[in-house]
């Protein structure tokens, strides 16, 4: 089953009406934007260290966008880590990058994990 319906039939099970549907898939599609945007910048910036600070801040953006955004960040996230696990990432590694995942999903402040230096654009 495509995710898509699954998500659609689930709505339909909780009685979600379609206003909320709406507004809960609006804030996911800016959580996915803001998760690209942070993944992006890591790239562009492409610091020593630097992975679980635009973890942490992608995750937050897309949390404070609502329920939508929280959802996003954490199917994106999550999808991430089991990929880097399938293909032989450390698991140490992987439960750090969870760590900084969860803390900013969380409201708490992604700069915690901002390396010594980055430039400020960042």
């Amino acid at each position: 089953m495509k995710p898509s319906i699954a998500i659609i039939l689930c709505f339909l099970i909780l009685g979600v009406d379609s206003q909320r549907w709406v507004q809960f898939m609006k804030e996911a599609g800016q959580g996915f934007r803001d998760m690209w945007r942070a993944y992006s910048d890591m790239k562009e910036a492409n610091w020593k260290n630097s992975d679980k600070y635009f973890q942490a801040r992608g995750n937050y953006d897309a949390a404070r966008r609502g329920p939508g955004g929280a959802w996003a960040a954490k199917v994106i996230s999550d999808a991430r880590e089991g990929i880097q696990k399938f293909t032989g990432h450390g698991a140490e590694d992987s439960m750090a990058d969870q760590f900084a995942n969860e803390w900013g999903r969380s409201g708490k402040d992604p700069n915690h994990f901002r390396p010594a230096n980055l430039p400020e654009k960042y």
